[in-house]
């Protein structure tokens, strides 16, 4: 019971502040919105701010826009200890001591990944309350050791949204529905929702997201920010509640392509228990080294022409994004059939998601504490029915149901799938494309604009995506703001080969310096009435 006392206890208010703590008004003219972490970083070097002052800051942001005012629902927990970890930053700092250019800077992190305290990771289930494992995941653990504060825990899609199709994205039965801060009718996207929406707010100088198929780079764009999907294996993901071993992994969420990058060096790593990542100590750098406007000057870019959807605005957005590419001095080259060749990757891909589901999931079970009753797939879907009116109030949980009952991962069905989903994203699909037509990456919209979130009827969006081949190839996306329809933000998105990490965020760095698309929230209650951001 002191684990659900904990977890509800930080769905409400922030608390009032000790007699001995700085007064409220005078931490409110902290101003961190829109900050960037190099701006953050000059500003803790300058003595102008301390890391205690920057995260009780963003506390009261969160305070004002997610639990009061707009209520976007992003963050299902602040961590207890976060202020005493920004007062042991500022020390080392005054011993100078700084680790590197995340020190003192607050991150929220989605509530599937684990972090050390009293607040359990539920993965925006109930069935999940008492998961209080008390260990850093070891991507949480490399943030902490560049100095990076766990601010807290990020709302999202209940089980990163693999439950059922009928579902509606960003919400949980933990953390309810997320909110679009550009029009707070609209969804977020998900899985990484909450991610989404509070890194868009500046509730955090970043925020973690995780993705399995377009579960960082979808809210990323949808929310107008800075979403990175690395090469698979370039992040550990131990400690992190799973969808599938060949295709998840975690990525940082940001307002700027230099945030974003700053925060991939400090997350990718080898871990041991983690086999995929066997490579990451050799591939890893420093990725926000050598970012340069003038990288684009003489790179041939693949556009997807038949992946842009039929939305007229979005396709006159993604035109003016193309003529940033051209001024930026990149060379466009037409790619008018990519899907040719792999009209059956879908289902394959559908069949390697449900049965590593079950297998991943019930491995993940077993290693939780003894608190935690739920040990099996089969567990939450007899929890989920016995708990309908918190867990299935909304939709079913029809993909748990067909998921538990596949046979295993020894299964020829599962091993001939993985293969073929593999072949046709990776060497079929996006390394065919670029060898074909002679380029180093592909681009697209990332979505459609954000549609309008319903919970009786469940997700009704349309439009371009990216995501699929990137996410099965297990290959490097990110995306970037390119522009906005009726207020709401479209991405750009580029892809590359496996382990071109650097080159793509090289890519997006460029073109984000070209485009100077992205506008800040206007915290609008519908898209129409939210004014229609001038482009640039």
């Amino acid at each position: 019971m002191r684990t659900l006392a904990l977890a509800l206890a930080a769905l409400a208010p922030l608390p009032a502040l000790a007699q001995d703590e700085p007064p409220r008004i005078a931490r409110m003219a902290v101003q961190v919105e829109e900050k960037s972490i190099p701006e953050l970083a000059a500003m803790l070097a300058a003595g102008t701010i301390s890391s205690e002052e920057l995260v009780r800051a963003h506390m009261d942001r969160i305070e004002a826009l997610d639990r009061k005012g707009p209520k976007l629902n992003s963050v299902i927990a602040v961590m207890p200890g976060a202020i005493e970890e920004a007062r042991a930053r500022d020390a080392d700092r005054k011993r100078g001591d700084v680790r590197g250019p995340l020190h003192g800077i607050p991150i929220l992190i989605k509530d599937n990944i684990e972090a050390k305290g009293p607040v359990p990771t539920t993965a925006g289930s109930t069935a999940l309350l008492n998961n209080v494992t008390d260990r850093d995941a070891p991507l949480v653990a490399r943030l902490r050791a560049a100095g990076a504060i766990i601010l807290g825990k990020t709302n999202l899609s209940q089980w990163a949204n693999i439950r059922s199709d009928n579902a509606t994205s960003g919400w949980s039965s933990v953390g309810g529905l997320v909110k679009n801060p550009y029009a707070l009718d609209r969804n977020s996207c998900g899985s990484s929702s909450g991610s989404g929406a509070a890194g868009a707010a500046s509730l955090a100088a970043a925020t973690i997201g995780t993705e399995t198929d377009g579960s960082v780079t979808c809210p990323a764009s949808t929310n107008g920010l800075v979403g990175f999907k690395p090469t698979v294996g370039l992040v550990s993901r131990t400690h992190v509640v799973p969808i599938s071993h060949s295709q998840d992994t975690a990525g940082p969420m940001a307002r700027s392509v230099t945030d974003a990058a700053l925060v991939l060096t400090a997350l990718a790593g080898s871990d041991p228990a983690d086999p995929a990542t066997a490579e990451a100590d050799a591939r890893k750098t420093d990725y926000a080294a050598g970012l340069s406007a003038d990288y684009l000057k003489g790179v041939r870019i693949g556009v997807l022409r038949d992946r842009t959807g039929n939305n007229a605005r979005v396709q006159a957005v993604f035109a003016g994004a193309l003529d940033w590419f051209i001024a930026a001095g990149a060379e466009l080259v037409e790619i008018e059939e990519s899907r040719t060749g792999l009209e059956s990757l879908g289902e394959a891909e559908f069949k390697v998601l449900m049965v590593e589901l079950k297998a991943d999931l019930n491995a993940y079970l077993a290693s939780t504490p003894a608190a935690v009753k739920h040990r099996t797939l089969k567990d939450i879907i007899a929890f989920n029915a016995a708990n309908a009116a918190t867990e299935l109030a909304w939709f079913d949980q029809g993909l748990f149901d067909l998921a538990e009952s596949q046979k295993g991962l020894d299964d020829p069905e599962y091993i001939e799938a993985l293969a073929k989903s593999k072949r046709l994203a990776g060497a079929e699909g996006i390394d065919k494309l670029m060898k074909t037509h002679d380029v180093r990456f592909l681009i697209g919209p990332s979505n459609a604009p954000a549609w309008v979130s319903d919970l009786v009827n469940g997700d009704n969006g349309s439009g371009p995506s990216q995501s699929q081949m990137p996410a099965i190839a297990g290959y490097p996306h990110i995306t970037v703001p390119m522009g906005y329809v009726a207020g709401l933000p479209i991405g750009l998105s580029i892809i590359g080969g496996a382990w071109q990490d650097h080159d793509v965020i090289k890519a997006g760095y460029a073109f984000e310096q070209a485009s100077q698309a992205r506008v800040a929230p206007g915290y609008a209650s519908t898209a129409d009435a939210a004014a229609e951001p001038i482009q640039r």
